[in-house]
């Protein structure tokens, strides 16, 4: 039998912030020119955010005294200190994701076999998956992988491995788990490529239950079909993760969305071949400009893209684990059956594929 996600989970950070108080604070900092003031209003404006969550109680102006002064002036920490965060908060913001899922699956964690994490927001070691496994409780035998560093597509990749594994192994239990910690890595600068950034960038996990054997779990599910990856034949210095002294660097140029505009359709018919295009799609919403040059480029339905707009909107672009936020949704929906097809792009440009069918 063809692998299925059983169950998706998710988890937010407590703080939550509305994009316009996001907006002021970083428009409002001392240093801003009336140029990068203009340029934070657009770039914030169009991002088709309402609200983003993150792991900094600061972010809004509340002095915390490690990113926010009481000036209400942005910090500069050091990579160490925004790491030492990250060691700190994620674990226990992808077990609430995981258990989530695990409730939602009807699985103990006994059942489960297999654990592959997902993020490029930090690092330490033991990692996240040793974590889960002493904080879910999973079995010390569990076979961990990790995926680090893949970007925003790394969702696809990691449910391709789960896949992977339950065609080796039809009785595993695979628990992918997605947690990215963005606003770790925010900056006050006046470079328009970091703004753009700011002005999309949040933090979440999401976890996904994924298995072949019928006889675990709920009935039903997203049956993972196919899975396809592609260069873009430009783009590589275009969108760019990078380790400075002060956080990780993001370079997202304005090429981004031209570009995947002007490749996702060739991508799209490679992949997909004389099927057609589904009615459903889940598509990382890099920004609303990423998403409208899909729409455009494919030529979709008005409403092809709800949910993945919906997600932006709510919750602002979490890197890796925003594609599983898209799919929770167009699995709780009842209206959804049928094919989907999902999308995610990657540093590189990478962009990653994922047929889909949901199962009733």
């Amino acid at each position: 039998m063809p692998a299925r996600i059983i169950s998706i989970g998710t988890a937010l950070p407590a703080t939550s912030v509305p994009q316009r108080d996001l907006r002021a604070f970083f428009a409002d900092q001392p240093d801003a020119s009336r140029l990068t003031r203009r340029l934070i209003g657009a770039a914030f404006d169009a991002a088709g955010i309402e609200t983003r969550h993150s792991v900094l109680t600061g972010l809004g102006g509340t002095p915390d005294g490690v990113f926010v002064g009481e000036d209400s002036r942005l910090l500069s920490p050091t990579t160490g200190i925004r790491n030492e965060l990250y060691r700190r908060t994620a674990p226990d913001l992808a077990a609430d994701a995981a258990r989530s899922a695990l409730s939602e699956a009807a699985l103990t964690p006994s059942q489960i076999t297999h654990v592959v994490t997902v993020s490029c927001t930090g690092f330490f070691a033991p990692g996240l998956d040793f974590r889960l496994i002493r904080d879910l409780g999973l079995p010390v035998t569990v076979e961990r992988s990790h995926l680090g560093f893949m970007g925003c597509a790394a969702a696809l990749p990691a449910l391709r491995t789960a896949s992977q594994i339950t065609a080796a192994q039809p009785e595993a239990a695979v628990l992918v788990v997605c947690v990215e910690l963005c606003s770790l890595h925010i900056r006050d600068t006046a470079d328009s490529e970091q703004i753009v950034a700011a002005s999309v960038f949040a933090d979440g996990a999401a976890a996904a239950v994924v298995t072949a054997d019928e006889r675990l779990g709920t009935p039903g599910g997203i049956v993972l079909e196919r899975f396809a990856t592609a260069l873009t034949s430009e783009g590589e210095s275009d969108m760019v993760w990078t380790i400075g002294d002060h956080g990780f660097n993001m370079r997202l140029s304005a090429e981004v969305p031209r570009i995947i505009g002007r490749e996702i359709r060739a991508a799209v018919d490679r992949f997909l071949g004389e099927e057609g295009a589904p009615a459903r799609w889940a598509v990382h919403p890099g920004g609303r400009s990423v998403l409208d040059r899909v729409e455009a480029g494919l030529e979709l339905e008005a409403t092809a893209l709800d949910a993945s707009r919906a997600v932006l909107r709510d919750h602002g672009n979490m890197s890796s684990a925003t594609i599983l936020f898209i799919l929770r949704q167009l699995l709780a929906d009842p209206t959804v059956s049928g094919r989907i097809a999902a999308l995610a792009f990657g540093p590189g440009l990478t962009v990653e594929s994922a047929l889909l069918r949901k199962t009733r």
